[in-house]
């Protein structure tokens, strides 16, 4: 969420980065925010100066009820009556003006970094690096979903049979290769020196608020509503909301989390070949990476986060390129986001596998995360977070890419978490 000072006090900057988002109705939503914030503090000034005058006169009161005037004490009662009547229509419009100033900015996506290139869709992201070689595939090369067919990996018709499209089955060496994979990410983000974590699976309203789920993705997301409780769609949601309303100490950064979780998404209106098999999940794994930064090293930091992936996909030597979203398609709380992609042999296309941003303010503005600084004043953190990695796509890829005539090769990177090379 934006900070209502920086909007005023930046206000054509804001502009031409929601321009560059092609958000809608930004000029006026931005006007009817430094509007109704004009009209909730100079409520507030009204509300104090009436209080202060309320408080002084019950003082006057108290003081000409001791000194025996009762006479001028009823007077001065009735005046004190009407402007305690005059500080309850006061604090109401104030109320109101709070929510509405609130309900404006959850509606304001973060301002792109300067970085960030124009553009309304993925066909405008900017290629940022390409490693990694494109394998020749033998002849009769399969797309993922007929290979875990083949070889009896995932069963996408019994998760249909049991809950619906988009919750597969992995099977034998299939949910072995997933394993290994989750454990792998894990031990290479632990080894970089982030803390491995466990959180809940389901988070209340005040954790989807506080990372931009909600309201923004709400129809998105699985609500279970008996309980009033929703399932995570990253782990990014809990993992961060660790810190919501904390005071942190400079000394406390960086700090650098790491955790697997399953993430559900309801991914509505998603139809047609480009979801097929492992593609696009309503249920999926997903190893993440969060940070939590001063101000000064955020930029770096996300820098860091970037190399780390790579090097994980060079271990892995799957073909990846990296793209600089553009801002009509960058994420709405992201001020500047990095997307990897792996060839997938198999489709002829790129998947999309990570996504690497820095939110700045932007969430700790939602959490109230905050730190000490140097001359002792509270100042807002900066979040980032990461995918390090989604399985489902990486999967599709080592399947895709790796197969041969007689099988499929594991990366020689994961045979130590698999305990075997081949998928026969």
């Amino acid at each position: 969420m934006l900070q209502v000072p920086f909007i005023r006090e930046n206000k054509e900057e804001v502009l031409a980065g929601l321009a560059k988002r092609n958000f809608k109705d930004a000029v006026a939503i931005i006007e009817d925010v430094i509007a109704t914030d004009e009209l909730k503090r100079s409520t507030q000034a009204k509300l104090d100066k009436v209080l202060a005058e309320s408080n002084s006169l019950n003082k006057e009161i108290g003081l000409l009820f001791k000194s025996g005037e009762v006479q001028k004490a009823n007077i001065l009662k009735e005046k004190s009556g009407k402007l305690k009547i005059s500080a309850k229509e006061l604090q109401e419009e104030f109320n109101q003006a709070e929510q509405k100033l609130l309900n404006l900015l959850y509606t304001i996506p973060n301002v792109p970094n300067k970085i960030v290139p124009a553009g309304s869709s993925e066909d405008d992201n900017i290629t940022v690096f390409e490693a990694g070689e494109k394998p020749e595939l033998h002849s009769g090369a399969l797309p993922h979903w007929e290979l875990a067919k083949k070889y009896n990996l995932i069963d996408f018709e019994l998760g249909n049979k049991i809950t619906g499209a988009g919750f597969p089955v992995y099977r034998g060496k299939g949910a072995r290769l997933q394993r290994a994979l989750i454990n792998y990410f894990l031990d290479k983000n632990t080894a970089a020196g982030y803390e491995e974590t466990q959180v809940p699976h389901l988070v209340n309203e005040a954790s989807g608020m506080g990372t931009g789920q909600l309201p923004d993705k709400e129809g998105q997301m699985y609500h279970v509503t008996i309980d009033d409780l929703y399932l995570i769609p990253t782990g990014e949601v809990p993992m961060t909301n660790i810190f919501r309303g904390d005071l942190l100490k400079e000394d406390d950064f960086p700090i650098c989390l790491t955790g697997y979780t399953p993430c559900f998404r309801r991914e509505a209106g998603s139809y047609g070949a480009h979801v097929r098999g492992l593609n696009r999940l309503h249920q999926f794994d997903k190893v993440e990476i969060v940070r939590i930064e001063h101000p000064d090293k955020s930029a770096e930091a996300l820098n860091g986060m970037v190399t780390h992936v790579k090097e994980i996909l060079g271990e892995l030597k799957l073909p990846y390129r990296i793209l600089n979203l553009c801002g009509g398609d960058l994420g709405f709380t992201s001020t500047l986001t990095y997307d990897f992609e792996v060839f997938s042999t198999g489709q002829d296309r790129w998947l999309e596998i990570s996504s690497v941003s820095n939110f700045e303010t932007f969430q700790a503005n939602r959490l109230k995360l905050r730190y000490k600084n140097a001359e002792g004043k509270s100042t807002l953190a900066h979040t980032l977070n990461g995918s390090s990695l989604a399985l489902p796509r990486v999967l599709a890829a080592i399947l895709e890419n790796y197969q041969t005539p007689e099988g499929i090769k594991i990366p020689d990177v994961l045979i130590p978490y698999t305990g075997f090379d081949m998928i026969s």
